[in-house]
């Protein structure tokens, strides 16, 4: 139910292979008949500007009382706990019977470890989707410096150039 994964902000060189193992995982699925490994709510990473950024999971019918966002350690938790009892409780005193229930409201844990750079600024959930809205900032001591150069004359004077 667990899966650990490093958010990268370096895009990988193909989705191909991860693609396959998705495929397969899927196959032996149904021929065991197990629930896949990689069932967890797709996800996607998109990059809004140079240093903010919006990781999107899509988590259809689930109330915010049902999520959980963490971190601890440099690490993120997104997790999901569907309160189904509550609902059958109701439909039992309402006298409803499920003749057929297709849409599962499995639970599921996604972890990600995160760069000491990278601060969560925000949550939202709407219309299914939770957004988690955070910044890559990177220390001016960290950030390339451009060194002026100067030129030294034959008396040992330095020139320097103005662009004005």
């Amino acid at each position: 139910m667990t899966s650990y994964r490093s958010l990268s902000l370096i895009p990988t060189f193909s989705n191909y292979l991860p693609d396959r193992i998705t495929q397969m995982d899927r196959l032996f699925s149904r021929l065991t008949g197990e629930k896949p490994l990689g069932d967890n709510p797709a996800y996607n990473l998109r990059q809004k500007d140079k240093n903010h950024y919006e990781l999107t999971f899509s988590v259809p019918g689930y109330s915010q009382d049902e999520l959980e966002i963490s971190v601890h350690n440099h690490q993120i938790t997104i997790s999901g706990k569907a309160s189904d009892e509550k609902n059958e409780s109701e439909d039992e005193k309402e006298g409803v019977k499920w003749l057929h229930q297709g849409i599962s409201k499995n639970g599921f844990s996604v972890n990600f470890s995160l760069e000491h750079r990278i601060t969560i600024q925000q949550a939202t959930l709407d219309k299914g989707l939770l957004a988690l809205q955070f910044i890559y900032e990177i220390p001016e001591q960290e950030k390339p410096q451009k060194i002026p150069i100067g030129v030294q004359n034959e008396s040992g004077c330095v020139i320097e150039h103005n662009a004005a």
